[in-house]
Order: structure tokens, then sequence, then C-alpha cells
């Protein structure tokens, strides 16, 4: 596109009787140099010809050059901002993607030369390497330039991208930092002027003859169109001169590819699913930002063709046609750039015909059918909407009884709170701040400075008095949440976006006062504040706005700042749905979703309000009223266990610093808590159980002894049976605790007391789980230990498993006790029953261990557990197991101290025969019953099985006569299993 100078036309040279008269006129006021260089300054920044003369050519030569060396700009930040999506400082030079580092590396390694400047015309070539293997690349690259804004710019490379390549960069810094060596020239409009007949036509054949290829069928037409008298080209007074700038009433603005722009928005839309490219529309977005506070107006320019893009995009009209709504994504960007439009109409700068145009466009926008419409319905009919107080091993009296501002100024859809706010310390931000107000506009993060500004016509007032207490309005005000997970997370960002700029501000003494009266106003606001005494279910909670407030106050005035937070507690959908102190399901719960359908942010909500406690946890140690008061806010109003541990956690981390004593009024409240949650999860275990036990032991062991065997006395309505003995009383007398505890003997002593109590009341209430933790834990007590071994033998009798018994045993052998293990694993296989096919049964190595531990004892014990045996196994192969383990050794010791046996027990007596004859028993069932429902494919199987039946079948004298006629029987049953019984014989005979 030709630039504005192109299509600007220049007067007709003024003769030297003009010129001198002109330069005369100048010269004669006798100006310094240096008075010189500001006029032509001044000149060339406003193009206010009119300070020197009307027409440029009746301008002395020494102001011409200097007006056009002045307009070229000056700052390298506007060059920057052009050549990249998201600003960054000429320091960041560690991308080199950036087109403005790579021209900054071009500049410093000396690849611009033949730089020329003619009028308002730069050009230049740079040299650029190519790749491996390549040759050096040459481009060319020419700038237009009026009123220190760069008009249009070409390079050789036709990159064609949003901003400026790294060539056009290279020449640009080049121009700034290299000034005096750029040759200058006047328009040329200028150099003509100065050339006589016979020089203009030597001229223009010289420049026809050097490109005679390009420009001779448009000389051709022009010299046409000249010699014809009635011509337009005649009718026109002067001729076009693309190096002579604009005029001053032509309008001027920084280059910006309009088209490339359009392309590049649709092509973004077109891939709006994937976050590259949502990302990429984002920083667009913080460029027009960034165009708006440099006062740029490309800013609204930039954000009118992104805005018809936006319209354009054709997902809007099959959402309108099929009824469904954006996606999170799309309605992100539609707020941003509802938010921008907010900017650009309320901008002080802008002109009242400027303002006028936006909204007419806004309008005309705004009547298509696909514009999209505000996100979600602020509004709520329903009867929801009451207040949460009575409205009396004087409430009534002081305000409604429904939400008056049912449509929130936090994560409202145009954002008017945050657009203020951030217009107010616009205005206040020192000169030398280059950061922006918004969210990741720039890759480093540092705090703002600000400065009072006064407000004009308001004696004492200030714009940074004024966005704290615009901001403070609307975090403050009494609003519905709004329906939908999109709109309610906007409320979150909104207002968490709004905290950010204000923890930025340095609050002086003029601000405390404000912070101050602002927060005497939320107490007093009634229904239209939310921190008023009546609060409504639906009112979106303070705790996120109490918290920075709590923070603000507490080094001034902090009773306001305790009165303002503990009213800031309170989560009116929580407090009507569950009784204080009560546990609520999981956020994540079907449940959670049939009580709250719309509160999709509970969760984050809720943890807002443990951040809220937990400071003014902190913040009170050392203060027992505030620290009992802030209990009790807790107590009523957090209904969540989780958070609540996080609490007691945190405040016991914050009552034992590492260099000082404990702050034992903190700890205690870290143990109430503690203790309010155990009892809230006491019937709904959680994975997190375990780990909340061990820590309760632990923070009552920071307080003391008392505090500890407390729990251990009260541990019915605290913990399970499980928990208690294997953790309660395990780790509250671990070496460990009691050296914390440093106790005395007699001490020590009543607290092994204590833990050996808990334990058996454990045990009686659930011995599978807790008998062998007692018994255990009452090794050192013989009486207690008794006990224990009493409650167990009880138990037995009381249905206790046969898994358990052996465990049990087991501990018991291991002590040195083995009568004590044989009568429990007596016990045990009383209850135990193994059928026949069950040969890899749980319980097998159990019965393997209590017949091992028979046999060791001698044979009265022996002989006693054969019948047991016998009748709770039924499985051959364990049966025959056992019978050849207690063949291979004389029995042990008996309880009187009889002498062991001289040789082994024989299968054929005494005791054993029983067993014998249970085994072969065992063997011809299991037969039989495998028979009955036997495939090919187990044949084999069974042949095995038969080898097996034929040892323990010849352990008896006549063994191989049973076990002939065994097989005799089998042939005769099952002869029309041909092919097994061929399998016999071939095996047996």
């Amino acid at each position: 596109m030709d630039p504005p100078a192109a299509k600007r036309s220049r007067g007709c040279p003024a003769g030297p009787e003009e010129r001198d008269a002109g330069a005369g006129a100048v010269r004669g006021r006798g100006r310094p140099e240096a008075l010189l260089d500001l006029s032509a300054k001044r000149v060339a920044e406003s193009w206010a010809f009119e300070q020197v003369e009307e027409r440029f050519s009746r301008v002395p030569e020494p102001v011409q050059k200097r007006i056009v060396f002045w307009s070229f700009p000056r700052s390298e930040r506007e060059i920057c901002m052009y050549s990249s999506l998201g600003y960054q400082p000429p320091e960041g030079e560690h991308d080199a993607r950036v087109p403005f580092t790579r021209g900054l590396h071009l500049l410093q390694s000396g690849a611009v030369d033949r730089v020329l400047q003619v009028g308002f015309h730069l050009s230049g070539n740079i040299r650029e390497l190519g790749g491996p293997g390549e040759p050096e690349r040459l481009y060319h690259v020419s700038i237009s330039f009026d009123r220190c804004k760069i008009t249009s710019v070409s390079c050789g490379c036709d990159n064609r991208d949003l901003f400026y390549c790294a060539h056009v960069v290279a020449l640009s810094l080049y121009r700034i930092r290299h000034a005096r060596q750029v040759e200058l020239r006047l328009p040329i409009s200028e150099t003509l002027s100065q050339m006589n007949r016979d020089q203009l036509q030597k001229f223009v054949q010289y420049l026809i003859s050097a490109h005679h290829t390009e420009v001779l069928p448009t000389a051709q037409r022009l010299a046409d169109e000249i010699l014809l008298l009635g011509s337009e080209i005649n009718l026109v007074h002067g001729a076009p001169d693309p190096t002579a700038g604009a005029g001053i009433e032509d309008a001027n603005c920084w280059h910006l590819d309009e088209e490339q722009i359009q392309e590049q928005v649709k092509q973004l839309l077109s891939n709006g699913g994937y976050y590259g490219a949502s990302q990429q529309l984002r920083s667009m977005f913080c460029k027009v930002r960034e165009m708006l506070r440099m006062r740029d107006s490309n800013g609204a320019r930039m954000l009118i063709l992104m805005t018809e893009q936006f319209l354009q995009d054709p997902r809007l009209a099959l959402w309108r046609q099929q009824g469904a709504g954006m996606t999170d994504k799309c309605r992100q960007l539609w707020d941003e750039l509802g938010a921008l439009w907010v900017c650009v109409v309320l901008s002080p700068h802008c002109k009242p015909e400027e303002r006028a145009s936006w909204l007419q466009l806004l309008g005309k926008w705004d009547k298509l059918d696909v514009c999209p419409l505000e996100e979600g319905n602020y509004s709520f009919d329903g009867p929801s909407l009451q207040p949460t107080v009575a409205v009396s091993p004087e409430l009534l009296q002081k305000g409604n009884t429904c939400i008056t501002n049912t449509e929130g100024w936090v994560g409202h859809p145009l954002d008017p709170i945050g657009c203020l706010c951030r217009a107010l310390l616009e205005a206040c931000r020192l000169e030398e701040e280059t950061l922006a107000l918004y969210p990741d506009s720039g890759p480093e993060k540092r705090k703002a400075a600000y400065q009072h500004v006064p407000v004009p016509g308001s004696p004492g007032e200030s714009y940074l008095a004024l966005a704290l207490e615009v901001a403070l309005l609307g975090l403050g005000q009494q609003r519905a949440l709004p329906e939908g997970l999109y709109a309610q997370d906007k409320v979150v960002r909104s207002e968490e976006q709004l905290l950010a700029l204000l923890e930025e501000v340095e609050l002086d003494e003029r601000l405390v006062q404000v912070l101050r009266k602002q927060a005497g106003l939320l107490l007093e606001g009634g229904p239209f504040s939310g921190f008023g005494e009546v609060l409504f279910r639906e009112s979106v909670p303070m705790h996120t706005c109490a918290r920075y407030l709590f923070t603000a106050l507490l080094p001034h005035d902090p009773d306001l700042a305790y009165r303002l937070a503990l009213r800031a507690m309170r989560l009116p959908v929580l407090e009507t749905a569950f009784p204080a102190g009560e546990p609520h399901p999981n956020p994540l719960d079907s449940i959670m979703s049939n009580r709250f359908p719309r509160w999709f942010i509970l969760g984050h909500l809720e943890t807002r309000q443990c951040e809220l406690a937990s400071a003014m946890l902190t913040a009170a140690k050392g203060d027992p009223k505030w620290l009992h008061a802030v209990l009790g806010s807790i107590q009523q109003n957090i209904h969540s266990p989780a958070l609540l541990f996080k609490l007691a956690q945190d405040a016991c981390k914050t009552a034992t610093p590492a260099s000082a004593p404990p702050d034992t009024t903190l700890l205690g409240i870290a143990l109430e808590l503690g203790l309010q949650v155990m009892r809230m999860t006491l019937n709904t275990m959680t994975w997190r159980r375990r780990e909340m036990v061990r820590w309760l032991v632990s923070c009552a062991t920071e307080i003391g002894p008392q505090a500890l065997m407390n729990i251990m006395q009260n541990w019915y309505s605290l913990f399970t049976p499980v928990e208690a003995a294997t953790i309660v009383a395990v780790t509250g007398t671990t070496h460990a605790t009691l050296s914390r505890l440093q106790l005395d003997a007699p001490r020590r002593e009543e607290l092994w007391a204590c833990a050996r109590t808990l334990a058996l009341q454990c045990a009686m209430k659930d011995p599978q789980n807790c008998a062998l933790p007692a018994l255990t834990l009452c090794e050192k007590n013989h009486a207690a230990f008794e006990a224990a071994y009493q409650i167990v033998l009880d138990a037995a009798a009381g249905g206790l498993g046969h898994a358990h018994l052996f465990t049990v045993a087991r501990y018991m052998e291991h002590r040195g006790l083995p009568l004590r293990a044989y009568k429990l694993a007596t016990l045990a296989l009383a209850q135990l029953s193994i059928a026949f096919n069950q040969d890899s049964h749980p319980a097998v190595n159990d019965v393997l261990w209590a017949c091992s531990l028979s046999h060791s004892l001698g044979r009265h014990e022996l002989s006693a557990i054969v019948p047991l045996i016998i009748r709770s196994i039924h499985c051959a192969p364990m049966l025959s197991d056992i019978l050849r383990r207690w063949t291979l050794s004389a029995p042990g010791l008996g309880p009187l101290g009889a002498r062991r046996a001289a040789k082994p027990l024989g299968a054929d007596r005494a005791p054993l025969c029983q067993l014998l004859d249970a085994a072969v028993a065992a063997y011809i069932a299991t037969s039989h019953s495998r028979l009955t429902h036997i495939s090919p494919r187990h044949y084999g199987d069974f042949i095995e099985f038969l080898g097996q039946a034929r040892e323990t079948f010849l352990l008896a004298p006549d063994g191989h006569l049973q076990f002939a006629q065994f097989l005799e029987n089998l042939k005769q049953t099952y002869k029309g299993k041909k092919k097994l019984m061929l399998l016999v014989r071939e095996r047996f005979g």
C-alpha cells in the first residue's frame, strides 16, 4: 500500500527570489544553532509548519535539514514494540527468535551499509550470513517516516508478519544510534526545485536510461498526460513526492500491515482449539494494550481489525444454529476483547470524534446476529436467596432480605472495576516505569512504582487513593455467584487480578487512612456489603479480599483487621447445609454435585477460606484473645476435614519455632483443631487418617504428657480401635516420644499404664485387629499381658478367625511360649475347614506350622491335634504331607519333661494310624469326585494324582493290597472311560 506521503502533492518549486526572501526572513532573526535545533525538533514532532513558514519549500535549507533530521523516531522502544508480539526490553537479548534481537545482532555485527536518507525516506542494505554452505544474502530495506513515526516499510526478504522484520529493525536502530553518520538529503522535490530546465531534462533522461526496462512505459504514459492540456494531471497543482512527508492535515501513525493482521487472526481462530493459537491471540491483545499505554492510535486500529475477524469466525454461526455455548477458550478471548474495548472507549486521551466512531462501530457489530452476548445470567429469581442467619490389630430493619446487587461488578463481562482501577493506577505510575498493569504482558514481573497524582477540582483526592477505593468497593460488594463454571471461574480470576494490582501499591499513611475508612464502611454496609451482618446463601464469599485487607491493616489497626477477617470467614452456602463442625462429602463426589449443582468452584472457595484462617492464626500468635476468637470462627465456618487438618498443621508449625520456646496457646488450638478433625472423620475413613492420627500424637507430645494421656483416655470418640492400638498407644510410648517428654520414672510408668489400658480396651472392642498389638504393648507387664492373652482366648469362642489366631499363636511361639502357641493353634484348627480340592488354601502354611509345633512338643500334644487335623482337613495331599513330616523324626519333649522317643513314629501305629486312614479315605473320595466330571485334557494330572495316592497307601502294612483293590474298583466303575483306564493300566498294571 502506498504510504500517505506518496499521495501528498507538493507545490511547484519556488523561485530564487522567494527562497531568498524566506531565507532572509529566518536568517534575519539570528537564532543560535541550539535554538534552531529545538525549533526544528518541535516542528518534526508536531509538523506545525505555521511555526516557520506555510510551505516547506520556503523554509531555509538549514531548517529543512534539521526538520528532516529530527523527524525519524528517536526511541528504540517503539521499534522494539513493533518488532515483536510481546514487549521485551533491549537487554532481553537471550531470545534469538525475536526480530528485535536479531536486528540488534545484525547492527552490532556491521551488517548495515549504504544508508541514505532522502527527505523522509530512509534506505539501506543489510547483509546477512546464509546457512551452512549458502552464500551471503543481501536485502534492500526502505523506510518512510513522518513526525517521529515509521509509516511504511519494505524489505527484500518478503517476510510477511504482523510487525517489522529483523532487517527493518537493523536499519532503524542504525539511524537512531548513528544518526550523524547517515548521509542526509532534502526531499527530492526540494532538490529538483534547485535545478534549471536543462538539469531537469538531463535528470529525467538519465533516470529513464538507468531503469528503462522498469519505468519506460510509466514515463511515456506520464509524458502523454502532461502534454495533453485537459488531462487530470495538469489540473492538480504540484506533484507527489514520496520523500517529502505528509501535510499537517494528514493523519500519521506507525506502519501496521492491516491485511496481515486480519489473515493472522483468521488463521489463529481457525486453530482455536490449540493452546498455541490462544496464546498468540493473547499476545496480540497484549500488544494492543501496550499501544494504548503508549497512546498509539494503532491500538484502536489493530483492535478493530481483530474484532472484525472475530465476528467472521464461522463457529459463531454454527454455535448459534445449534443453540450451543462457546468453548471456554473462546469465551476468554471474547472477554479480553470486550475489556480492551472498554479501555479504548473510556480512554481520556481519545478525541470525541474518535470515540463517536468507535461507538458507532460497536453498535453496528452489536446488531449482527452472530455477535455473542455477555456470558452467564447474572440474576437469580429462585427462592434460594435467603439470609443465612436468623433475621430478627433488628436485622430486618438494617436491610432487605434478598441480594440487592445480583449483578456483580467484579467478574462482570466488561470488567468495569478492573478497567477503572487500572486506568487510575496508570495515571499514577512513574514515568520511567515501563511495566504492564496486565498479567502475562512481559517476561519479567517487578513491582511497579506509583505516586499520588492530585485529582483536578477535588482538593485532597488523588488518583491512587481513588484506585484503592474503587477496587475495594468492587471486591466488597455483596453479589450473587453467577451461573456456570466459566462465569464462576472468571469471578475468581478477576478478584485475584485486582488484588495482585493492589498488592503492588506501596501503602503510605494516606492510603492506610483510605483503607481504614473503606474497611469500616464495608463492615457497616448492610446488605450492599459482603462484610455486612446479613449474608445470603448465594453470595460470593469475601475470603480473598479479606485476606488482603487483614494483611494490610494488621500493622496499623489490628482490631479492625481481625473484626473484618472474622466477619469474612463465613461461607453461607455451607452454613445452610451442614451444621457447624460436621464434614461434607468430597467436592468431587456426586453427592456434592447433587447438593450444590451450581457451586462449581466450591473447593477453591474453601481453600481461600482456609488461607484466610491460617493468616489469622499465624498473626495472632502470642495473643490468646484473638487466638480463641479465630478458633471459634474456624470451628463454626470451616467444614472440610482436610482443610481443618491443614490449619492444625500450620498452627502447630507456627507455635513451635526452632529457635524459640513454643507458644502453648497456639499449640492447644492446633490440638483442638486436630481433635475436631478426628471426630469429624471417625466414621468416614479417608486415606489420610493414619497421617492425621500420627500428627495428633506428635502435637499432643509437644504440649506435654497430660495432653497425650487425655487423648488415650478419650480414644473412643477420636479413633478406631485399630488406630488407637497400632498408632496412638505405640507412638505415644516409643523411645523418641519418651525422650521428648523427659519424664521421671513415676510419670513414665503412668503413661505406660495409660497406653496398656488403651490397648486392652481396643483388644476387647476389636480383637481381630487389636489383640496382637495389645499383646506386644503389654509384654513388659505380666498382669496386662495375661489380660490380653485371656481376651484372645475369649474372642476365639466369640468368632475370632483362624487367621488371626494363627498369627497370635506364631507370636507366642516367637516369644518363647510354645504351649500357649499350641493352645491357640488348636483353637484355630477347630475353626478351619479345608475341602478336598483346596490344596492351595491360604491356611496351608499355618496348618503345617501348627503340626510342626505339636510334633516338637511331644507325643501327647501330637496325639491331641490329630483328631483336629482329621476333622478340619479333607485335602488328601495335605494329609499325606503332614503324615510324612511326622514320620521323619521322633516327637519332641512332652509337657512333663518325658524323654524324646527313641525312634520316629510309625504310620501304622497310634496316633498316626488314624491320620493314615483319613489320608487314604481322602484320596479315594477325591478320586471319585474328580472322575465324575473329568475331561481328556486332565487325564495326565489324574494319573499323577494316583501316583501320590499309591505312595500314601503303601505306608500301611496292607497298603499294596488296598491300592490294588482301589484301582480295580475304579476300572469297574469307570470302564466307560476307556482311554483313561488304559492309561491307568499302563502306569499301575
